[in-house]
C-alpha cells in the first residue's frame, strides 16, 4: 500500500529538494556553495529580461543570499565548465553530463535555419565551422564579419529579424554541433565548436551509455531528485521531455527503487517520492523567487502545493495586468505569502516596488520579512535603497516597515 503524505509534508519535501527549506547563510556565498546549489537544481533557466536582474542570477540569490554574480561566469565560461548552455526547460544552464542525453531528446526547430535556402545554409555551416575550429569563441556579429557574409535584406521579421549567420549558428547550437562558450556584456552568445565547450570527460556519444531510453531514465531521475516529490507531469516538464516516454522511465525507476509511489492529500494524479528525498521538520526559508525559478516552473504543481495561482504577465497588455510586469512570489517558510512587482531603477540607484500584494492567510510578519528581503536584494544588486509605490494591498504596511528599518539621518544633514 502506498505511503500517505500530508500536503504540508509534500511542501517541505519539495522545498528541501530545491534548497529553499533552510535559513540562508549570513556571509556571502562561496563559489563552492554556488556550484553545489546548481548541482542540486540540475538546471537554471536563462531569459534576457533584465528589468530586475538577468533571471539566471536570481535562483542563487533566493537560496544563498549575497553572492558574487561573476561566479556564474566562471562556472559557465571557464574550462572545465561546471555548467553550460543548452535547451532544457527552455534555454538553460545545464550540467555538462546531461548534454548528450538532452541532445538525443531535443526536438526544437524554431530558429529558422531549416527555412534558409539549402545551398546558402550548407555554405554558411561549412564556413562557420571552419572558422570556429581555429578561433576563439565569437558572437554572431563577429562570425558574420570574419566570414565576410553580406546579408540580403529580410523584411519578414522571422527569428527577431536574425541574420542568416545568426540563424545558422542557432541551428548548429540546437543540433549540438556548436556551443555557447560564454556571453558578452550585451548578453550575446559567444559560439565555439561544442567539443571546445564540453569538459573532456563529457566529450562522448550518449548512445554508448544505453541510447535514448537510458538517457531518458537519467534525465527523469535528475528531475525527480530536484523535485523530491512529484507527478509524471512535474518530472517531464523539468527538462521539457515527452510525457509518453517519460512515463516508461518513471515506471523503470519505480522498479529499481529509485522512486516510490505515494499519495498526497488532495492530489489525484499518481505521485512519486525520490529515494533521496528528506522531510524536514519545518521549512524556515525566506526567498523572493524569479518568475523563471525551477520551484515555479510547473504552474499546476505550484498551485497544488501552495494554493498559489501564478501567471507571468510580461506579455499581457499593461491595462490588463492584474499584478504587474515582473512579479516575484515571496516564499516565507512553507507559505507563498505575497507577490511583488519589482524593478531595478539603476539610474536612481534604487529597488522599486511597483506593487505589493498579500496572499490570503499570509503570516502576520509578512511585511516585516519582505522588507528585510528587499533590503538584502537591493544591497546584492548594488542599489542604495528601496522605494515602495502605493499599489497593492500590502504596499502601505510594507512602506511603513521599509521606513522603520531605514537608517536614521543625522540632524543638520
Amino acid at each position: 500500500m502506498a505511503a500517505s503524505l500530508s500536503l504540508s509534508q509534500a511542501r517541505r519535501i519539495a522545498l528541501n529538494a530545491q534548497g529553499l527549506a533552510e535559513v540562508r547563510p549570513t556571509q556571502p556565498a562561496t563559489a563552492r556553495a554556488v556550484g553545489r546549489t546548481f548541482e542540486q537544481l540540475q538546471l537554471v533557466q536563462i531569459d534576457s529580461v533584465n528589468i530586475l536582474s538577468r533571471s539566471h542570477f536570481l535562483p542563487f540569490f533566493s537560496r544563498l543570499g549575497d553572492y558574487d554574480r561573476n561566479i556564474l561566469g566562471t562556472l559557465s565560461g571557464t574550462a572545465p565548465r561546471k555548467m553550460m548552455e543548452y535547451w532544457a526547460h527552455e534555454a538553460s544552464f545545464i550540467r555538462p553530463g546531461h548534454f548528450h542525453d538532452l541532445l538525443l531528446w531535443q526536438n526544437r526547430k524554431w530558429v529558422g535555419a531549416s527555412s534558409l535556402d539549402p545551398a546558402l545554409r550548407d555554405s554558411l555551416e561549412g564556413r562557420i565551422l571552419e572558422l570556429l575550429a581555429h578561433s576563439r569563441p565569437l558572437t554572431a556579429r563577429q562570425v558574420k564579419d570574419r566570414i565576410g557574409h553580406v546579408e540580403t535584406k529580410n523584411h519578414d521579421e522571422w527569428g527577431w529579424n536574425w541574420s542568416a549567420v545568426k540563424r545558422t549558428l542557432e541551428g548548429l547550437f540546437e543540433a549540438g554541433v556548436v556551443g555557447a562558450a560564454s556571453r558578452n556584456d550585451q548578453f550575446e552568445r559567444r559560439y565555439s565548436v561544442v567539443d571546445k565547450v564540453l569538459p573532456p570527460a563529457h566529450r562522448r556519444n550518449a548512445s554508448a551509455d544505453g541510447g535514448k531510453d537510458a538517457a531518458m531514465d537519467r534525465l527523469i531521475e535528475a528531475a525527480a531528485r530536484a523535485h523530491g516529490i512529484g507527478t509524471l507531469r512535474c518530472f517531464a516538464d523539468y527538462f521539457r521531455l515527452p510525457a509518453r516516454e517519460a512515463a516508461r522511465s518513471v515506471q523503470q525507476l519505480v522498479s529499481e527503487g529509485v522512486l516510490e509511489a505515494v499519495t498526497v492529500d488532495g492530489w489525484n494524479a499518481p505521485t512519486y517520492l525520490h529515494a533521496a528525498a528528506r522531510i524536514p521538520r519545518r521549512a524556515r526559508g525566506r526567498a523572493l523567487l524569479s518568475p523563471f525559478d525551477s520551484l515555479v516552473f510547473e504552474r499546476k504543481r505550484l498551485e497544488q502545493l501552495f494554493g498559489f495561482h501564478y501567471r507571468l504577465e510580461i506579455y499581457t497588455p499593461a491595462p490588463k495586468r492584474k499584478f504587474g510586469y515582473y512579479v516575484l512570489p515571496f516564499l516565507l517558510g512553507e507559505t507563498m505569502a505575497a507577490r511583488v512587482d519589482l524593478k531595478a531603477d539603476r539610474q536612481a540607484g534604487r529597488l522599486e516596488v511597483r506593487g505589493a500584494y498579500a496572499e490570503a492567510g499570509a503570516p502576520a510578519e509578512t511585511a516585516i520579512e519582505l522588507a528585510a528581503e528587499l533590503e538584502l536584494m537591493a544591497r546584492w544588486l548594488g542599489l542604495s535603497g528601496v522605494v515602495v509605490l502605493p499599489q497593492g494591498d500590502l504596499a502601505a504596511e510594507l512602506g511603513r516597515e521599509m521606513r522603520r528599518s531605514a537608517p536614521a539621518v543625522p540632524d543638520g544633514t
